[in-house]
């Protein structure tokens, strides 16, 4: 699914469970890791996690993008948009959104580095830097191992 029809769908979507126009932006950013989607209060924009549609279906998608309207709309009106209020919670049991957006299953990229003095190996989810560090068990050189678990 592109942006566009992303759009034109949110687009049907505001008209059909909120009987008003959405008239800004959405789509897909591939940043968002832990959230389904994010409503910018200062330009109105909604951003989507691209994994609520690859990873589930569109159902999935169809619910986080009310759940974002819901915050936009209740915005744009004025009343209190956070999610501990009662408006938007009434609001979402109303459209059939998605209190919380399903856990995603993401790729973890991990390092490994190996002492050349002992062979012993150092799992890190970050890079090291080799020039400045050594091996702790030893004090040898540490060369780094790429294998995505």
């Amino acid at each position: 699914m592109t942006n566009e029809e992303l759009e034109k769908r949110t687009k049907q979507w505001s008209q059909q469970y909120f009987h008003r126009p959405f008239s800004h932006q959405i789509f897909f950013n591939r940043r968002l890791k832990t959230t389904g989607g994010r409503y910018h209060l200062a330009d109105h924009h909604i951003d989507i996690n691209p994994l609520m549609l690859n990873q589930f279906d569109e159902e999935n998608l169809k619910k986080v993008v009310l759940h974002e309207l819901c915050h936009y709309h209740l915005h744009l009106m004025g009343a209190d948009y956070h999610h501990r209020s009662a408006a938007f919670k009434q609001l979402l049991q109303q459209v059939g959104g998605l209190r919380y957006a399903p856990p995603v299953a993401t790729v973890q990229r991990h390092v490994i580095y190996e002492c050349q003095n002992c062979h012993m190996r150092f799992t890190r989810s970050r890079h090291l830097n080799t020039k400045r560090y050594v091996c702790g068990r030893c004090g040898g050189k540490l060369t780094e191992i790429n294998i995505d678990l």
